[in-house]
Parts: structure tokens; C-alpha cells; sequence
């Protein structure tokens, strides 16, 4: 559960409950999709009320206005990575390879970065895909994880 210095809100979703934390500033530092058993806590402050908006814009299939703080914990490299998938326009996506290539690094690094980020969605690791194929999602190569990582993409616009 969240600390001392976060808020926590969940939103329904069709991936299911949307658990997202804030910290004292209002920055989101965690987003969990499909949270099992939750109570359904709404969003409370003009901080939470924004990513909410966003968020529900964005699973609505509209597109959401403005922009919402982040503040994911992460490595250096962790961080070149994530601001390099928030770059990828929704509906586009770039295979690891190139990804690896624009940042000097290897496609398994920029796997296991996605793997590791903590903000799914408003860091959009979804937008990264196998050279054949989907490729995985949040450390899966099967499953509901990357059923989830389809959807995303499918309700981007993605046909891959």
C-alpha cells in the first residue's frame, strides 16, 4: 500500500483496476494494471483528479489533453530509455533493435528497462515490439500480460 508521502487512487479500466501513486507533489511514480481485490479508491486533489482525467480520456480511446508529472524510480540508463519510449507517437511503435541502436545500447537492455518500468501507459513501453512479432510485456512472452500489451496497442490503432 502506499506510503506516508504517496496517494493512491484506483480507476476501473477494461485491462482492470488501475491502481496509480502519487508523490507529494502530485508526480505519478507507480501505475498497476488488473489489481486483484482492491477497494476503489477514487481520485482525491486537483493532482490525482488530472492523471484520472488523462487516464480514463486514454482508455475512453479519446485522445487526453495535457500533460501529468512523473517521477518513476529508476537507473540512469532506466531513465534514457523511458524518456526515449515517450517519444513513440500513440499508435506508432519501434522494435527494441531500433530502439537499442538510437541509444547506443543492446535490445536486451532496452527489454529489461521495459520490463522494469514502473508506469505503464503514461511511459508507453507497449510501443515496443519484437523485429517478429508482439514480443513481451512486463517480463512475459506469453499470456494476459501480453494479452494486455495488445490491447494497448489495438486501441492505439496498432494492426501489427
Amino acid at each position: 500500500m502506499a506510503g506516508a508521502d504517496t496517494r493512491c487512487f484506483q480507476i476501473p479500466s477494461a485491462l482492470g483496476i488501475c491502481e496509480v501513486r502519487l508523490d507529494a507533489r502530485g508526480a505519478v511514480t507507480r501505475l498497476d494494471i488488473g489489481v486483484a481485490d482492491s477497494l476503489l479508491q477514487p481520485p482525491r486533489g486537483p493532482e490525482a483528479d488530472r492523471v484520472a482525467a488523462w487516464l480514463r480520456a486514454y482508455l475512453a480511446g479519446d485522445r487526453p489533453r495535457g500533460d501529468v508529472s512523473l517521477a518513476p524510480g529508476g537507473t540512469v540508463f532506466q531513465q534514457r530509455v523511458w524518456a526515449a519510449l515517450r517519444r513513440i507517437p500513440a499508435g506508432e511503435v519501434r522494435c527494441y533493435r531500433d530502439l537499442a541502436r538510437e541509444l547506443a545500447t543492446s535490445p536486451r537492455a532496452v527489454g529489461q528497462a521495459c520490463r522494469h518500468n514502473p508506469i505503464p501507459i503514461l511511459i508507453p513501453c507497449h510501443r515496443v515490439v519484437a523485429v517478429a512479432g508482439i514480443g513481451g510485456f512486463a517480463g512475459a512472452r506469453s499470456g494476459p500480460l501480453v494479452g494486455r500489451k495488445r490491447w494497448l496497442l489495438e486501441h492505439e490503432g496498432w494492426r501489427g
